[in-house]
């Protein structure tokens, strides 16, 4: 029976894909310290798995690493490593949290990695779209709805110059270039993934993190919103299915790809800026909702679009929902549990 170790694997992304190995016949381990909302909530629902004695749940923080982590370690086939601190804003108001959770812990699991002298697992890595910067050189045009780039009609390349801004960025940037240096420098198998906006279900989303499952819970609950800038700002998005399929095919292809950085997102084929949602939300949904605006905040991207061809050409994945459909199968999921998110929200 093959193991996996998920670092941060009670929040959105980690307990989706904890459920998804538990429903495949794996051995998961959860190493979480339950800071987020929801978390209580995620744990919960993982024991009730069909094939929950396959499931355990380590308690614990990356930033200080017990013990019997590196046993769990030295036996895992993959590590999926989702833990972090995830907002913009919390890193501004809390720059030395942010780095010591996105840096410090990414490569504290990296030294676990390297020092087993058991197995040493696939190590995947969450990293984020924000090591590309403002990229203020690259012309945006504004319309209607929605800004778009001018020349880039595939979106921003892996090979785009590193720019961080923001602690957030920083801290993501940092650990994203450790993981690839420790492949390089230590032949550790590790996968970076500079994810775009990825929604699901059990994702609990606010305003600075989550922005789309916030939009259909808010719509749902008939919460106000608020809408930092104009709303026009657009992204690539992805649904969570399509997330997990991506690293299991990079998983499949570990061994040609091996120290590789990918972009993974919706593409240009899954953009939609916050007014796309609202609209969609309430012609589509019937659930319109009050909103109100603010000023943006820092290290927010007027446009930021992933190509994701790179990841078609070299392990074969590409998404397979279409945005739309993945809204209304989070709508759906809201709904069905509308009495469990009143009591968080």
């Amino acid at each position: 029976m093959k193991e996996v170790l998920i670092t941060g694997g009670a929040g959105f992304t980690g307990a989706n894909f904890a459920n998804h190995f538990l429903d495949n016949g794996y051995k998961v381990v959860v190493f979480d310290n339950l800071s987020r909302k929801g978390s209580l909530e995620n744990l919960d629902w993982l024991r009730q798995n069909t094939n929950a004695g396959n499931f355990v749940f380590l308690p614990g923080d990356i930033r200080f690493p017990p013990k019997q982590l590196q046993a769990v370690v030295e036996r895992s086939d993959a590590l999926f490593h989702f833990a972090a601190q995830v907002a913009v804003t919390t890193s501004v108001a809390d720059p030395r949290s942010d780095f010591e959770v996105n840096a410090l812990g990414t490569f504290n699991m990296l030294e676990l990695v390297r020092e087993s002298k058991g197995k040493k697992p696939v190590f995947f890595y969450s990293s984020t779209n924000k090591v590309y910067g403002g990229m203020e050189d690259i012309e945006t045009v504004e319309g209607t709805l929605r800004y778009s780039y001018k020349n880039l009609p595939e979106g921003i390349p892996e090979d785009r110059i590193l720019d961080f801004h923001s602690p957030y960025g920083c801290s993501k940037g940092c650990a994203d270039q450790y993981v690839r240096d420790y492949a390089r420098i230590y032949g550790l198998r590790t996968i970076v993934f500079r994810q775009s906006c990825i929604f699901g279900y059990r994702q609990f989303g606010i305003e600075d993190q989550g922005w789309v499952a916030w939009f259909v819970i808010a719509a749902v609950l008939k919460k106000p919103l608020t809408i930092f800038g104009n709303g026009k700002q657009v992204r690539d998005i992805l649904f969570i299915e399509d997330l997990i399929t991506a690293y299991e095919m990079a998983w499949n292809s570990i061994e040609k790809i091996s120290g590789g950085v990918y972009n993974i997102g919706g593409g240009s084929s899954n953009t939609i800026s916050l007014l796309d949602l609202l609209e969609f939300l309430n012609r589509e949904c019937a659930l319109p909702t009050p909103v109100t605006y603010s000023g943006w905040r820092p290290g927010d991207q007027p446009v930021y679009i992933s190509d994701i061809r790179k990841a078609r050409r070299k392990f074969g994945w590409y998404p397979k929902n279409e945005w739309k459909i993945g809204v209304r199968k989070l709508v759906d999921w809201v709904r069905d549990n509308r009495d469990m998110l009143a009591k968080l929200f």
